[in-house]
Parts: C-alpha cells; structure tokens; sequence
C-alpha cells in the first residue's frame, strides 16, 4: 500500500506555493505516495494589526505547526526557513533544506527605478527591524513605516499609500511570479539578509525515519552547511524579529564564508564582521563570528534591545 504523507502549512499563497513545490518534488521521486496538505493558522496569521516586534517572535509562523507535528496530525511541515527559531522543540528536527532561492532583499517601487535615486526624506515601508536598521544605517534621512499582511496586500498598501517604495524578500517574489515589480535587487553584502532568508526548511518528527527516507532527495548540502552557520550565528545572540540582525553565508568547495551585523533600531550603531573555515565547523564559525560583534560592542546594543523589549 502506498505510503500517505500530510504536509502542514499556512494559508498564504506564498506558504501553499512552497508547500505545494515539496509535494511535486516528493512526487518526483516517489510517484506512488499519497500526499494530502493541511492549512494550520498560526500566530502571526491571525494578529495583522501590530509589529511584528510587539507581538514576540517565538515560533510566531511555527509553534501550531509544529503542535500538529508532535501529534501526529502532520507528517511534515514547510517553513520559510527565515521564520524557523533556531531552537526546535524536543522531538522535532529539520530534515531537509532545499536548495537556496535568490537570499536578497528587493526594493519595489511604482515611484523609482533605484534605491539610489530616492529623494531626501523618502517614506519607505517594511515590517522588519533589520531592513529598518541597515536602511537607516546608509540612509538616516529615510522615514520608515510598518507594514504587515502578505504579499499582495503589501503591494496594494504601497501603491495606495503612495509611499516611495518598499523592501521585501526577492524569493516570495519570484515564487509568487511577481518579478515584475522589482526595481533592484540590494546587495546581500551591503543589506545583509534575515538569517535563512530564501531557504525553505522541511521539519519532521526526530523518530520519522519512513518520512525522513522520503524527504532525503530533496536535501542540498550546500544550502544546509550555509545555514547552519547562519543559524549559529542568530542562536549564540539570541536575537529574534525583535533585534536587527542579518547574516549570509555561502559554502563552496567544503567552504564556509559568513558575514554578519547587528545594529540598534536607529542603525547608527551597527557591527559587522566576517568569519570563514570549512563546511564541517559551520555552526562554530557562527558562533565565532557572534562572539566576534559581541566584543566589538553588539552585547551592550543586545541588551539595550533585550530590556526595551521586556518592558513592552
């Protein structure tokens, strides 16, 4: 009998889209499984009225998800990597990661071609403390408005509010077949990119091996080694949606090379770095290249940050 496998996901069209290419390519592989997707709404789905910063940022695109994978009602869940936490529940791991979209962020403007070529005061829209950070980092005349909803909503908000632009993550773009409206791609040195920005992460039960068998293809090595250093990097900081920090790495040839920043919310005081070494050691050089801004002066910008938080 053929094996059935439920996938969990949200209800986003990004979220289906995504869900929907792990389904055809389990099917690629296995033309015999039955794969039924389950919609699960979460947190962040259902509360569209506040920052994302106000409302916390543990599992906010995750923890019913993963609920519903601890119980057995999935068998495997898709997540933007980016909206992973990088410390899993017990009993859950990532299985598979697939091979890395494009990971920068994009401006989109139906007022300018460039980002460059914004005029002096220009209102720029995300939802997102780290765009937030390194746009006023290189642009402190910037005013900066929050923005939420999905991606379309989003659009219509910018094209409404007659605002000069906004920055989002070029992957949904290009698995939504909106690439029409990006005016530029940002550097990802310059604007480093949320941490797995542009992976997709398949997360399953620690003990799944029947799933884990089937999922094992779809597995690029590459993408995993990168954003395991990226991931290290976020956890030994202990930052979330509510502390801008941003980090990318690539891994070539058994090569990891990482860079990293973290900023307070006026980007005025921002720590960069880099780090690199071999595949093997990913998870250490983030946790080498943390350490680094930690000593540069990020701890005392962290616990700033931390402490405004907790009196929210």
């Amino acid at each position: 009998m053929s094996k059935r496998i439920v996938i969990g996901t949200r209800g986003s069209k990004l979220a289906l889209f995504q869900a929907n290419l792990v389904k055809s390519l389990l099917y690629k592989h296995n033309p015999d499984l039955r794969i039924e997707i389950k919609i699960i709404k979460t947190k962040g789905d259902v509360i569209l009225d506040s920052p994302l910063a106000k409302i916390g940022d543990k599992g906010l695109f995750t923890k019913e998800i993963e609920m519903a994978l601890l119980t057995g009602e999935i068998d495997l869940a898709v997540h933007s990597l980016k909206d992973l936490p990088t410390r899993l529940p017990e009993g859950l791991r990532i299985g598979a990661v697939l091979e890395r979209e494009d990971p920068r962020d994009a401006f989109v403007s139906f007022r300018h071609n460039k980002f460059s070529e914004l005029p002096e005061n220009a209102v720029l829209a995300t939802s997102s403390l780290r765009r937030r950070a390194t746009l006023l980092h290189y642009r402190p005349d910037l005013n900066i408005v929050d923005v939420r909803g999905n991606v379309d909503t989003r659009l219509r908000k910018l094209k409404e509010n007659g605002w000069d632009g906004m920055i989002l993550a070029a992957a949904g773009l290009r698995r939504l077949g909106l690439t029409e409206v990006i005016r530029e791609l940002l550097s990802a040195e310059q604007f480093l990119p949320a941490v797995g920005q542009g992976a997709l992460a398949v997360e399953i039960r620690e003990d799944d091996s029947s799933t884990l068998s089937e999922i094992a293809p779809l597995h690029h090595e590459a993408t995993y080694s990168a954003v395991l250093a990226e991931r290290a990097f976020l956890r030994r900081l202990e930052g979330g949606c509510q502390i801008p920090i941003g980090a990318h790495a690539t891994a070539d040839g058994g090569h990891v090379i990482l860079r990293g920043f973290v900023a307070d919310l006026s980007g005025q005081n921002y720590f960069s770095g880099e780090q690199t070494g071999p595949a093997e050691l990913a998870e250490e050089i983030g946790t080498r290249l943390a350490e680094q801004l930690l000593n540069q002066g990020a701890e005392a910008v962290l616990k700033e940050l931390l402490q405004r938080g907790n009196e929210k």
